[in-house]
């Protein structure tokens, strides 16, 4: 599962390559130049219609601006994402009408950590330290591919507004 990088230092998200949800490779360098949300995401948790609502409502109003939403389906809270990666897309296509990237299943706590998320959360450590707590923990990308923000499952996509604008340059 998940996902692989080209040098054990990355400096840069743009570094890895992740797989979709296909499990075709997906070099993250394609996102250089844009401000990226990553987030873990499950289809069957409490905070699932919240957060998948206000991701699709922030996609639809910064896609133009070069903004991405990179949704990594994760399994390891209570087993909340049970499908398969094929199913978290359509779940989210579907239900929440997601137009963004919904890659291959990940692990991001453990010894089978998805890579990227060893890069992310070594960047930016939480209040818990760097363990991901619970589904929808989100990290705020710069253009360059550097960690700017981490937020918790609970806060709210909509209320990190205005820290996507400024990373945007647009405030």
């Amino acid at each position: 599962m998940g996902a692989s990088h080209s040098s054990p230092t990355a400096n840069s998200i743009h570094e890895f390559t992740v797989k979709d949800c296909s499990g075709k490779a997906v070099d993250l360098g394609l996102y250089k130049g844009k401000v990226l949300l990553v987030v873990n995401v499950a289809s069957k948790c409490g905070l699932t219609d919240n957060n998948y609502t206000q991701l699709t409502e922030l996609y639809n109003k910064y896609r133009n601006k070069d903004f991405e939403i990179l949704a990594f389906p994760c399994n390891q809270f209570m087993k909340q994402e049970p499908g398969t990666s094929q199913d978290a897309k359509e779940f989210a296509c579907t239900r929440y009408k997601a137009e963004y990237p919904i890659f291959q299943k990940v692990r991001v706590n453990g010894p089978d950590t998805a890579p990227v998320y060893k890069f992310l959360k070594a960047n930016k450590g939480g209040f818990f330290g760097s363990r991901i707590k619970w589904n929808f923990t989100k990290f705020l990308i710069d253009r360059d591919g550097k960690v700017l923000h981490r937020y918790s499952p609970t806060t709210a996509p909509l209320s990190i507004e205005r820290d996507i604008q400024k990373a945007l340059g647009e405030i």
